[in-house]
């Protein structure tokens, strides 16, 4: 049994012991490994037929397809302390969304402060909640296991439906990053192909994404799971960058924040929850732990650092730049200094090195799919084929969608509410149905019809906002 264990966790556990802490972005690479790399864990008690056997199931995610399950589930006693899970914790919040936070207190105004530090208590809570779903269903190791216990195969569905969902749409943010940057950090090069009829820009974020596409026809992850290190350097150039901007005065720090805009707190709601959402990992981080009781302590103190770094971020941003503040930080630095090319190369490189790991959600299911009716080499080829041409279509979707910020509002208010509020209050509900007191009860269907109402804005804000984004720059 600790084989199928330690199958199961190969890839998460792999980047976790080489980096002690991970990053947002997807979601990002970690939250996709980690679902790809478990296997479907469906209760089944009537195939359990002694130790170290296994129950072949055909009910998963709809699917009728044989399904090796592990039936005795051995206690993998985690090493992880409270300070190394805070570590993780936070790694794992910081990333693609802290990029637009200065924008959104910007067009906000000062008092969507309170509206963020509000969404970070409400995703405390559900991270809390998830662990709640994990003490009473110990069997669940994944965000999909508690969808799985809570509503059988369809919550496994949902769960895995909005996971995807996030990856697909941080990847396109990704790219759209990627973009936005190449143009400041080779600024005027003369690269054209009338044929194309694209940009400079374009032209070199297809060159780049071109140079990341062999490596979606690696394998073994495993020896490039230190590139997940990448998100949480990334986070700390990025904040460095703008606090050595501000503290030594390069720009000078004298715009007033201006009062509450209240039509534009739908949409920028859904920046600041795609900047907390983290949920799909929290259950790997908890059953890591020594000691998982203090999972709840370790959410209370992690969202307390990053809320102020956030804030930190978002107050230093606004205040230096005022209404000129870019919908990423990095393109709003001084470009004649050290630091804001440094930020820059950074949002550069990190998409490059991003691609393989936010792809193994993808990758490995195939791969195990294949498995039985073609070679080595035929399922790589299979593998890397679909992978290539998914990423065409997030470079295309890129290119032709670029307006970073209303992509991410839009991911925040269509998905990572959901991921982050909606579904870990419907899972705690079903789960400890039978011990949920009445305020709990209220507490939680009130945050459910909360985040629904957030969902249903946010999604309309943003879309509206990128439709008529699009508009304008065709008829331009």
């Amino acid at each position: 049994m600790r084989m199928v264990l330690a199958t199961r966790s190969k890839l998460w556990m792999s980047i976790a012991s080489r980096l002690p802490c991970g990053s947002q972005i997807a979601s990002e690479s970690m939250q996709g490994v980690e679902l790809a790399a478990a296997p479907p864990r469906i209760a089944c008690e009537s195939c359990v037929e002694g130790e170290n056997k296994v129950c072949q199931c055909e009910c998963d995610a709809g699917m009728e397809e044989p399904r090796l399950q592990a039936v005795e589930e051995e206690k993998a006693g985690g090493n992880s302390s409270f300070a190394h899970a805070v570590i993780n914790m936070v790694a794992m919040l910081t990333g693609l969304g802290q990029l637009s936070i200065p924008y959104a207190l910007e067009n906000g105004g000062w008092s969507s402060a309170f509206l963020l530090i509000g969404l970070g208590m409400v995703c405390a809570y559900t991270s809390h909640l998830l662990a709640k779903c994990l003490d009473k269903r110990p069997r669940s190791r994944s965000y999909t296991d508690i969808g799985q216990e809570a509503y059988g195969s369809k919550g496994r569905i949902i769960a895995a439906t909005f996971m995807y969902l996030e990856i697909f749409f941080a990847l396109v943010s990704l790219t759209i990053s990627l973009h936005d940057n190449l143009s400041l950090v080779f600024p005027g090069t003369p690269i054209s192909a009338r044929w194309a009829h694209m940009s400079s820009s374009q032209l070199m974020t297809v060159i780049a994404v071109l140079i990341a596409l062999p490596s979606l026809w690696l394998r073994d992850l495993s020896s490039i799971s230190f590139l997940s290190s990448a998100g949480i350097i990334v986070s700390i150039i990025i904040f460095a960058s703008v606090a050595l901007t501000a503290i030594f005065g390069w720009v000078r720090s004298d715009h007033e924040i201006p009062a509450p805009r209240i039509r534009n707190i739908p949409m920028i709601s859904g920046l600041y929850v795609f900047s907390l959402s983290g949920h799909i990992i929290f259950p790997d981080l908890y059953k890591s732990m020594k000691d998982p009781s203090k999972f709840t302590k370790v959410t209370i103190v992690s969202y307390t650092l990053v809320a102020a770094l956030y804030m930190a971020l978002a107050f230093m941003g606004a205040r230096m730049f005022g209404p000129d503040v870019s919908s990423q930080i990095t393109l709003s630095l001084p470009r004649d200094h050290v630091v804001a090319k440094v930020a820059q190369w950074a949002i550069v490189l990190t998409p490059m090195t991003k691609y393989v790991l936010e792809f193994a959600p993808l990758a490995i299911p195939l791969d195990r799919r294949l498995a039985g009716s073609m070679s080595s080499c035929a399922r790589t080829a299979v593998r890397g084929t679909v992978g290539s041409v998914v990423l065409v279509v997030i470079l295309v979707l890129a290119l032709s969608v670029p307006y970073f910020e209303y992509v991410l509002s839009l991911t925040g208010s269509l998905v990572s509410i959901f991921i982050s509020v909606v579904l870990p209050c419907g899972f705690y509900t079903k789960i400890c149905w039978p011990s949920l007191s009445k305020p709990l009860f209220v507490l939680n269907v009130l945050l459910i019809g909360f985040g629904c109402v957030l969902a249903v804005f946010g999604t309309i804000s943003s879309s509206k906002s990128l439709i008529k984004s699009i508009q304008g720059h065709t008829s331009s």
